[in-house]
């Protein structure tokens, strides 16, 4: 495992959202990217559920491409991965530069939690890009709920994952108390109701199944996800694979520096096959 340990000079204070009156439904970035706002319906229930896409400048749909796969956090949508602030920027950066395509799910936005519904949509999104295009390796990256998603998701389903990547998560949702309201309804019940739900979408019950690339930031003032059920994951994964990196900021808040995210994703990129 690799371990690197950030003494921040100020807490930092995530600005990863983006507010606009009226969103439009397609674009091309400052880096050359082209996104657009698509939809599908979602095999769960019959809705309509929507998502990014963005695109790698001069892109061949021939041509095989990674699947960066960004998920939100608590009280945002699919457009947080648009944003320019905190981490946001870091999976579009790292797509621009490996010609990677990037999706953001809505994944039932904006309390999603990866409950049932947004799990089943995550699976049939990724079917569907897959079935798009030439799809190489698949990396999971999120923050905060994106974060605790993407371990969740992990979990239930290593073998669609190639990396993944969560910023500043829970791992136990047994012991996880904030959004307790926005989780039972995600997961269909309370944790007293539904226990064994809370305990199969807790990541760190099921660390043998993280054989893949993992990357994980944490922070020790982090009262909004408190860092240590994502410690706890992270250190028995390096007991069972090498390919485990964690950063702790001591100091931090409930956020992650761009550079740390960054250096997060070129981490697991290091590691893939």
């Amino acid at each position: 495992m690799m371990r690197k340990v950030f003494f921040a000079a100020a807490v930092w204070v995530c600005s990863c959202v983006m507010m606009v009156a009226q969103e439009p439904a397609a674009g091309r970035l400052e880096s050359g990217q082209t996104w657009a706002d698509k939809e599908f319906t979602a095999s769960y229930d019959g809705t309509t559920q929507r998502y990014i896409e963005i695109l790698p400048e001069g892109f061949d749909p021939a041509r095989k491409a990674d699947l960066i796969v960004w998920l939100h956090g608590h009280g945002s949508d699919r457009h947080q991965v648009l944003a320019d602030g905190g981490e946001c920027p870091a999976p579009r950066m790292a797509a621009q530069k490996r010609g990677a395509i990037v999706i953001s799910p809505d994944y039932r936005a904006k309390k999603s939690w990866m409950g049932p519904a947004a799990e089943q949509d995550t699976l049939q999104l990724l079917a569907l890009m897959k079935e798009q295009y030439n799809i190489g390796r698949t990396i999971l990256v999120g923050g905060s709920m994106g974060g605790s998603s993407v371990l969740t998701f992990t979990a239930l389903h290593p073998e669609l994952v190639d990396a993944a990547v969560a910023y500043n998560p829970t791992a136990n949702h047994l012991e996880y108390e904030t959004f307790h309201e926005a989780i039972a309804l995600s997961f269909g019940g309370t944790k007293q109701e539904i226990p064994l739900e809370y305990k199969n979408r807790s990541a760190e019950y099921f660390p043998e199944r993280f054989t893949m690339p993992l990357a994980v930031t944490v922070s020790g003032d982090d009262t909004i996800v408190p860092p240590e059920s994502a410690m706890r994951l992270v250190g028995i994964v390096e007991k069972l694979q090498p390919n485990t990196w964690i950063n702790f900021d001591p100091q931090g808040g409930h956020a992650t520096r761009l550079e740390t995210a960054l250096e997060a994703l070129e981490f697991v990129y290091s590691r893939l096959p």
